[in-house]
C-alpha cells in the first residue's frame, strides 16, 4: 500500500470496482487503440492510396490489433517527458510495438479524435452501470413499498405532523424522483454521439487531402468509425472538440440522481431519529467512539456527503461549456479529467449506498404506530364534528368547541408532558354527545390514510413493475460498502 501520496476516497472507499475500470488507464488507452485501429482499418476499406498502391494494409491493421492491450506505459511516459503531447507519446509508444504500422498511426487525425471520442465511449459505459444500480434501487423500493403499502404512518407537511400516510406511500415518492432521473438518463445516454474524425477545427480538410477530395468516401468516414466502435452515427458539425454541452447534461443526470438520494437520505435520518426507521446497522458497528448506544446513519449520511459533491460537480462542465473559445481551447482538459471521472465514480458509491440502505431498511411497526395515535385525536376531530353535525349540532359552535379543547390538550402535552386526553376532553364536554368508547371508535389510524394504498397499487403495476420486468435481467445487483 502506497502511503506517502495522495488517494482518491472515491477509489479507497466509494467506488465500485466496475466503475474504477471504466475509468482506469487501461481502459483509456485500450480504447485509443482500438480507434486507431478502426480508423486505419477506414481509410484503407476506403482505398486510401498512394501513386496507385495501398497506404495501409491487412498486416499492418494485423500487427496493431495484436497490441491492443499491452500497453508499454513506460514508453509512452518517457516519451511524454520529452514531447510534452500525451497522444504524441501514445503514437509513438504503439509505433514501437507495431513498426509496419507505426507511419499509419493517427492518419489524418488530431488529438481529439482519441481523446473526445474515447470519453464519449467511457461516459456511455459509466452510464450504463449507473442506469442497472438506479434500476436495482428502484427495484427494492418497489418491493419495500408493496410490503408496507398499508402500514399508517404519521406524514409530516413543514416537519408538523399533517394528515398521515402509509410508509409504503412515503417510499413512492422516493422511487418516483428515482424514476423521473432514469427517464433523464435514458434521453441523454440515447443520444450521445461519437464526434468521428473531422480534423483540428472539424472541417475534415485533412481527409479533403487524403482522399483527394473524393466526398463520397469523406462523407463515409465518420459513419464507419461509428458503426466500428459500437455507435449509430457522430455529431453532424463539431469544432476540433464534441461540445462540452455534452458533460453538461451527462453531469447534469448524476446530479439529478444525486438530489434523489439526498432528498430520501434525509428522510431515512430524521425518521431514524423519531426511531421509526433505520438504515442497516452490522453486529460489531460501532456508531460513536464516545457514546457505545449510538446507532447513528451513517450511510445515509454518506448518501447526503457525496450527494452534495455531485450535484456541486455538476457547475464544472456547465461552466467549461459556457467557456470555449471558438472551434477549441485547451482549459477544458484538466478540469475535464477530475469533474467528469468524479462525478461518475461519486454516483456509483451513492448508488452502492442507496441499494445497501433500501435493501436492509428496518421498520419499527410499534414505534410508528404509537407516534400516529399521539397525534390522531386532533386529526379524528373533523369527522368527528361532522358526526355530531348530522346529528343535529350547529356546525360553527362545534368547530369553536373543538378548537379550544384542542388548544387545552395541546396545552397538556407540551406543557404537562402527558398523554393526548383530547378524546376525554370531548367526552367531557356537554357540546358534544359522545361517549369515551364511541370517540374511541374514531381511533383506526386506516381510516385517515386516504387512498395511500390504492395508490401504491396502482403506482407500481401502471408506472414501475413494467420498467422493472423490461430490464429484468439487470435485477439482483448486490453493492459492497468498504467502510
Amino acid at each position: 500500500m502506497n502511503t506517502d501520496t495522495y488517494i482518491s476516497p472515491l477509489s479507497e472507499r466509494y467506488s465500485s470496482k466496475e466503475m474504477q475500470y471504466i475509468f482506469s488507464q487501461d481502459k483509456k488507452f485500450s480504447t485509443w487503440r482500438k480507434l486507431w485501429v478502426a480508423l486505419a482499418e477506414t481509410e484503407m476499406e476506403l482505398g486510401l492510396e498512394s501513386d496507385g498502391k495501398p497506404v495501409i494494409t491487412g498486416d499492418m491493421i494485423d500487427e496493431m490489433k495484436e497490441h491492443i492491450y499491452d500497453i508499454n506505459y513506460d514508453v509512452a511516459k518517457e516519451r511524454e517527458r520529452e514531447v510534452r503531447h500525451d497522444v504524441m507519446s501514445h503514437v509513438y509508444a504503439y509505433g514501437k510495438q507495431c513498426p509496419k504500422a507505426a507511419g499509419i498511426i493517427h492518419l489524418g487525425a488530431t488529438s481529439c479524435y482519441v481523446g473526445d471520442n474515447t470519453d464519449i465511449i467511457i461516459m456511455r459505459e459509466g452510464l450504463q452501470l449507473v442506469r442497472k444500480k438506479l434500476i436495482n434501487v428502484i427495484s427494492i423500493l418497489a418491493d419495500f413499498a408493496d410490503r408496507y403499502k398499508s402500514v399508517p404512518t404519521l406524514a409530516f407537511t413543514h416537519f408538523q405532523p399533517a394528515q398521515p400516510t402509509t410508509v409504503g406511500k412515503r417510499a413512492t415518492l422516493w422511487i418516483n424522483e428515482f424514476m423521473m432521473d432514469l427517464d433523464d438518463l435514458e434521453y441523454v445516454a440515447g443520444s450521445l454521439r461519437l464526434l468521428g474524425c473531422k480534423g483540428t477545427t472539424g472541417t475534415q480538410a485533412s481527409f479533403k487531402e487524403l482522399f483527394d477530395n473524393d466526398r463520397e468516401k469523406l462523407d463515409r468516414i465518420d459513419e464507419m468509425i461509428a458503426a466500428k466502435m459500437g455507435f449509430d452515427s457522430c455529431y453532424p458539425v463539431s469544432g476540433q472538440t464534441y461540445s462540452r454541452k455534452v458533460d453538461t447534461r451527462v453531469l447534469n443526470v448524476l446530479a439529478g440522481i444525486a438530489a434523489s438520494a439526498h432528498k430520501m437520505s434525509n428522510d431515512i435520518r430524521l425518521l431514524q431519529h423519531l426511531k421509526e426507521v433505520e438504515e442497516p446497522f452490522e453486529k460489531s458497528q460501532i456508531g460513536s467512539s464516545a457514546m457505545a448506544y449510538k446507532r447513528n446513519p451513517m450511510r445515509s449520511e454518506r448518501i447526503a456527503s457525496l450527494s452534495r459533491y455531485v450535484m456541486i460537480d455538476a457547475l464544472n462542465p456547465a461552466v467549461t461549456s459556457a467557456t470555449q473559445w471558438f472551434e477549441r481551447t485547451l482549459d477544458d482538459s484538466a478540469n475535464k479529467r477530475l469533474s467528469v471521472a468524479e462525478g461518475f465514480l461519486a454516483t456509483d458509491g451513492i448508488l452502492d449506498l442507496c441499494i445497501n440502505v433500501t435493501d436492509g431498511l428496518v421498520v419499527n411497526e410499534k414505534v410508528i404506530d404509537r407516534h400516529i395515535r399521539s397525534e390522531l385525536p386532533f386529526m379524528a376531530t373533523e369527522n368527528i364534528m361532522m358526526d355530531a353535525v348530522k346529528a343535529g349540532g350547529n356546525r360553527q359552535e362545534l368547530h369553536e368547541s373543538i378548537r379550544k379543547l384542542s388548544m387545552e390538550a395541546g396545552r397538556h402535552v407540551k406543557q404537562d408532558g402527558t398523554d393526548n386526553d383530547l378524546l376525554e376532553l370531548i367526552a367531557e364536554s356537554d357540546d358534544f354527545d359522545l361517549t369515551l368508547e364511541e370517540l374511541n371508535g374514531y381511533m383506526d389510524p386506516s381510516d385517515y390514510t386516504g387512498r395511500s394504498s390504492d395508490q401504491v397499487d396502482a403506482y407500481l403495476s401502471d408506472h414501475v413493475r413494467p420498467v422493472l420486468r423490461e430490464n429484468k435481467d439487470l435485477l439482483g445487483a448486490g453493492a459492497e460498502i468498504l467502510v
